[in-house]
């Protein structure tokens, strides 16, 4: 009996261990079927996922408010990651004011179209970048103010449109102008006389601005000069010279008017340049004596000169006298007119009247000179001939004196 009972045990735990075989077999097969599903599973949503990745990175991404001020620029940022399985369609931006939307731009593959017409002119989409549908609106208006919509279509691979849409609030504000500042030209505060100079008045705030210049303190007796924020001097003068300031303005809500520190602008005077004159320098000096009179003196290279002039003076002078000298030396006996009266008058008067008569003298001696130099008596010859010529001046004299009688 015992040895049935041992064998009975044995064969209840050979077939136990065959059924819990059979279960772990079960059991494994179904965690690999199930496997098999979840497989097929992520194959059958594989294209879904990758669909949702691709609209992920076609996100719209931008600012959900702007503050721009009034006529200044402000950019609405909307921009996406472009990817080659979406292609781009139309980009629209709208304009949400009190409940009434607007299509103000819009851009399709006939090109871009500006609906609104108080916009044209004014807005612009850049063109430079993929992925940036970003609006530009210029010269702000109070009225630009809203609710501003970026919708982006894309087409898909398989032909079917996505769509995205991003809202960007504006806010349009007045921004009260600055103090202004007052800035020189090239040449400064300081000026000479005669230049070209200006003064600039510049400040902050939405424009437009306006600008005045004063010529005096702020608060005292000014003068209003200009309506311009440059200042112009065209040519200085003298009575330009004073303090300056300047005023500015805009339409903001507190209208209120800013007012610049009062500069000083100089006009100096033009100065001759000290330059050293030489000696030589053709100008006079007054030099005033110990008597009180006043006498000039002449430039040193005038008093070279006249001396200079003196000296060859001299030189010329005794030149031509030596010269004249040699002449006589060379050519002692040289007569040039023989004889040229051989006869010379002598006068007697009588009666009354005193009428003279004329009675031609013979003459002293007969013409012995010849055109060549006597070498025999040569100082007697010459004694001779100045006697001669003492008779000839005396008788020609007498003649001059009393003159013809009838």
């Amino acid at each position: 009996m015992r040895l049935h009972f041992i064998s009975k045990s044995a064969l209840n735990d050979n077939e136990l261990g065959k059924q819990d075989k059979g279960e772990m077999l079960k059991t494994a097969l179904k965690a690999l079927f199930g496997l098999t599903d979840i497989l097929s599973s992520v194959l059958l949503f594989l294209p879904l996922i990758s669909y949702s990745l691709s609209t992920a990175i076609l996100e719209l991404t931008g600012t959900h408010n702007i503050e721009g001020t009034w006529k200044s620029s402000v950019t609405l940022p909307c921009v996406y990651r472009p990817s080659q399985d979406f292609v781009q369609q139309t980009v629209i931006w709208t304009l949400d004011r009190d409940q009434s939307p607007a299509t103000v731009f819009r851009r399709d593959s006939s090109g871009n179209h500006i609906l609104l017409s108080q916009y044209r002119g004014r807005v612009s989409m850049p063109n430079s970048t993929p992925g940036d549908v970003s609006l530009e609106i210029e010269k702000l208006e109070v009225t630009d103010s809203g609710h501003y919509t970026c919708k982006v279509t894309w087409r898909t691979q398989n032909k079917s449109l996505l769509t995205r849409e991003r809202t960007t609030t504006v806010n349009v504000v007045k921004v009260a102008v600055t103090k202004p500042i007052i800035r020189p030209g090239n040449l400064g505060f300081t000026v000479p006389k005669g230049a070209r100079t200006s003064l600039t008045c510049s400040a902050n705030g939405s424009p437009p601005i306006t600008y005045r210049w004063f010529k005096g303190e702020p608060g005292g007796n000014a003068v209003r000069v200009s309506s311009h924020a440059i200042l112009m001097f065209d040519s200085l003068r003298t009575s330009d010279t004073g303090k300056y300031y300047c005023e500015a303005e805009n339409r903001a809500r507190s209208q209120v008017i800013r007012q610049s520190d009062a500069v000083q602008l100089t006009v100096r005077a033009l100065t001759k340049p000290a330059t050293t004159v030489p000696c030589s320098e053709t100008k006079a000096h007054t030099i005033v004596s110990e008597g009180g009179y006043q006498r000039t003196s002449l430039p040193l290279y005038l008093i070279i000169l006249i001396v200079v002039l003196c000296v060859a003076m001299v030189f010329v002078v005794i030149a031509v006298v030596l010269c004249r000298r040699k002449t006589e030396k060379d050519n002692p006996n040289e007569v040039t007119d023989h004889n040229s009266m051989n006869l010379t008058r002598g006068e007697t008067c009588s009666g009354v009247n005193v009428k003279c008569t004329y009675e031609e003298a013979k003459s002293r001696g007969e013409n012995n000179y010849t055109s060549q130099p006597v070498k025999e008596n040569e100082y007697e010859t010459i004694g001779t001939m100045k006697n001669d010529y003492a008779t000839l001046v005396k008788a020609t004299a007498s003649e001059y004196e009393l003159g013809d009688v009838p």
